[in-house]
């Protein structure tokens, strides 16, 4: 592969549709053009062309062509844009006559957008927004994805990098120039921005992982005893039939997951093994054992626990189950259309629903507050969440971890190697570390070079 190449692919959705995109970026681009529709539409206006293979002149559709010179375009380069009916052979045609160009290549996955990296167009931070973007399922996740593709933490890495820099660039200045007159406050000043900005970003990581659990989806897990109708409330809430429900008890040996979209956040539900005594301390048999070890991790590591009990058994609760009750919990009384009188509303401090999976009752009340659970969760994602990913995440660490060691550095050059370090962390996540900016700080504040 190489930068020179001119790449082409189809852009929209595979398969036959009313129209379909066929994107062409790169220094050929412009004689693909030409070649295809005759000469140059205006830029950055559609203009409806005869489509022509350059072989033997044939039409292969009329259709509109965009051409977006660079650098102003999404890839920095040359970039043009053919919008074809979406039949099946509409695109061959018209990815054969591309492909029979000279200099043009089909297009690797994700190398439309590599080239807007490569050219400055993209941080690293806005690419993951875009692919965010593109696999959204939620209108959440599609509010978040697109303040990331905006450069929503871009912004924010440009902003510490800056300050970062202006730091690492006195205390650069003090090692490489001491014989110069530079003011007695320069160091202190340094060790206490760096200390706030260590600070700022600390406060960032001690925050909930809003951003990251948005981007996969908040962990929901069905727990509670053998029978109590764990599997028919997952199908009841995912409006299908995801899991087996069956009258004997142990059906489910595995956790059963799906993704479902409640009130635009997405939410990953999980249905689990029926709890009953510690494996270790019971004769079932190995697989239903290893299905309640199973059930028991999914519970650590969900955000919100719903535990199923059997209504008819309210007045005494499975004690496995019961034991996993804590405030990111709620209890359900199923089967209520099987037994007579009020159930408790809470159970140790915890709210209770009463419900029945297979008659429906009460479930629009539990998509009710379990959204409210959820939108408590999420009660800050308007704000954007800065961090959205692992990496991300990581990196910032990486960098406070340096500014942590930078405070504690008793010589000069320790405290400008771990500033140096910050400042790499802070470039790994936007994919860049700009050492110019460090230079041009430095002769312009302290008018050193004259």
């Amino acid at each position: 592969m190489s930068a020179e190449d001119t790449l082409f692919a189809l852009s929209s959705g595979q398969g036959r549709a009313g129209v379909a995109v066929v994107r062409c970026s790169g220094p050929a681009t412009a004689a693909a053009v030409r070649a295809l529709a005759g000469d140059l539409p205006e830029p950055r206006r559609a203009s409806l062309r005869a489509l022509r293979h350059p072989g033997d002149g044939r039409v292969i559709d009329h259709g509109l062509v965009l051409w977006f010179p660079g650098p102003g375009s999404f890839t920095g380069e040359d970039m043009a844009e053919f919008q074809v009916h979406g039949g099946r052979a509409v695109l061959t045609a018209l990815l054969e006559a591309l492909a029979s160009l000279p200099g043009l290549r089909l297009a690797e996955a994700g190398e439309f957008t590599r080239r807007a990296f490569d050219n400055g167009r993209l941080d690293l931070a806005a690419v993951e927004g875009l692919a965010d973007l593109i696999d959204a399922d939620t209108e959440a996740q599609r509010r978040q994805a697109l303040a990331q593709a905006e450069g929503l933490l871009g912004r924010a890495v440009a902003d510490w990098s800056a300050r970062l820099t202006r730091i690492l660039a006195r205390v650069e200045a003090a090692i490489d120039f001491a014989d110069e007159e530079l003011p007695d406050e320069l160091l202190p000043e340094a060790a206490r921005d760096a200390e706030m900005l260590r600070s700022e970003l600390v406060a960032l990581l001690e925050s909930p992982p809003t951003g990251e659990r948005l981007r996969e989806g908040l962990r929901v897990a069905l727990l509670g005893p053998p029978n109590a109708g764990k599997s028919s409330l997952l199908n009841a809430l995912a409006r299908r039939d995801a899991a087996i429900v069956s009258e004997r008890a142990g059906t489910t040996r595995d956790v059963v997951e799906v993704a479902l979209d409640l009130g635009g956040y997405p939410l990953l539900l999980a249905d689990t093994a029926g709890l009953r005594a510690a494996p270790e301390e019971s004769n079932l048999d190995p697989v239903e054992a290893e299905g309640i070890r199973r059930s028991l991790a999914r519970a650590e590591a969900a955000d919100i626990k719903l535990l199923v009990f059997d209504a008819a058994e309210a007045a005494a609760p499975d004690p496995a189950s019961f034991a996993l009750l804590d405030r990111d919990s709620l209890v359900l009384w199923n089967k209520v259309d099987l037994v007579e009188g009020n159930l408790p509303d809470s159970l140790d401090g915890v709210p209770a629903l009463s419900l029945s999976a297979r008659s429906g009752a009460g479930l629009a009340e539990l998509e009710r507050r379990l959204l409210t659970l959820v939108e408590a969760r999420f009660e800050h994602a308007g704000e954007a969440p800065l961090l959205t990913r692992a990496r991300q995440r990581a990196a910032v660490a990486d960098c406070a971890e340096a500014l942590a060691r930078a405070a504690q550095a008793g010589e000069t050059a320790l405290f400008a190697e771990d500033l140096r370090l910050a400042l790499r962390a802070l470039g790994r996540i936007v994919g860049r570390v700009d050492v110019e900016a460090l230079l041009d700080i430095i002769f312009r504040d302290f008018c050193i070079g004259k």
